[in-house]
């Protein structure tokens, strides 16, 4: 087979390596010690019927190349072309998402059960905190269809995440140094989760979701950073308390619980006021486009948040 080799992303539309790479400064020098090649990156992707949904955007698609190659996913490598290239040796079938914690009714779905569900085709924008930017057609389903069938409890208040550790398969997940505890683990306030807007995403374009897209299932949330939306789940719990995140314990400074896409608080290292669609060339300069608040979703989900100091929650 031959070597994988990334379609070529002109360097203007590339972060520049100073931004993220500070993003992952307190990682440490050797963060990326350990990790080895595992060949080219997803599994055959398959056609997925899905209905059109009820949230499109009249703005351009970001192509289907950059959005399969230009990710960040950890578990396969802190480099953007990472999970592309290191991702082919991920199993996703037997797949299931345990459901649990404060539940009259706690089960377990499988993959197959899960690709039954009525699925919708919704295009959403997705903001990264890097400060780059795409709009994604997913396809998937409201993160509330699992929930109803579960009969949350009174008592919740939260819904905690959890992604798979394999390391035998993620080569980001191995090694003397890892770049981030595992598992990943992130959460939503409840009445977030049950949101409309929040979908869990099995595939894209069309196709089933490729590995390095967070196969085979992932959480869409459009109105935040895009490292709250967790890949590659196995586990939602449903909780009292405000659960553990993962970018949160590693610099509470920095990536806040909430972490809603908001252009007025700027990253303590860079300015969030603007950002890079991807696709659309030159990172810098007269292609930046300005980041609108809620990631343009403000007027479903700013009630959401009334009262509440959003500076405070980044």
């Amino acid at each position: 087979m031959p070597a994988y080799r990334p379609p070529k992303i002109p360097a203007s539309e590339i972060t520049p390596r100073a931004i993220y790479m500070s993003r992952r400064s307190f990682i440490g020098a050797t963060a990326g010690a350990g990790l080895s090649l595992a060949g080219f990156g997803s599994a055959l992707a398959a056609p997925l019927t899905a209905k059109p949904g009820p949230y499109k955007l009249d703005e351009k698609l970001t192509p289907k190349e950059s959005v399969t190659t230009y990710n960040n996913f950890y578990e396969f490598g802190v480099n953007k072309e990472d999970p592309a290239a290191n991702s082919g040796d991920f199993k996703t079938t037997p797949w299931t998402v345990k459901v649990d914690g404060l539940v009259g009714k706690p089960r377990e779905f499988g993959l197959e059960e899960i690709l039954k569900m009525q699925l919708e085709e919704r295009t959403y924008r997705l903001r990264c905190v890097e400060g780059w930017s795409m709009v994604i057609p997913w396809i998937g389903f409201p993160l509330s269809a699992i929930l109803d069938q579960v009969d949350p409890l009174g008592s919740a208040k939260y819904v905690s995440f959890e992604t798979v550790v394999r390391p035998e398969e993620m080569p980001g997940q191995k090694g003397l140094f890892q770049p981030l505890p595992w598992p990943y683990v992130e959460g939503l306030r409840l009445d977030e989760a049950r949101h409309p807007l929040t979908i869990l995403a099995v595939g894209l374009y069309g196709e089933t979701l490729p590995n390095a897209n967070g196969a085979p299932i992932r959480l869409v949330v459009p109105w935040k950073y895009g490292f709250k939306s967790i890949k590659s789940i196995v586990r939602i719990s449903l909780v009292e308390e405000q659960p553990q995140t993962t970018w949160k314990n590693a610099n509470a400074r920095e990536y806040g619980f909430y972490s809603n896409v908001n252009p007025a608080v700027d990253h303590p290292r860079w300015s969030q006021a603007t950002e890079q669609r991807i696709g659309e060339g030159g990172f810098f300069g007269g292609n930046r486009r300005d980041t609108l608040p809620f990631n343009g979703y403000a007027e479903e989900v700013a009630s959401l948040y009334a009262g509440m100091d959003l500076k405070a929650n980044y």
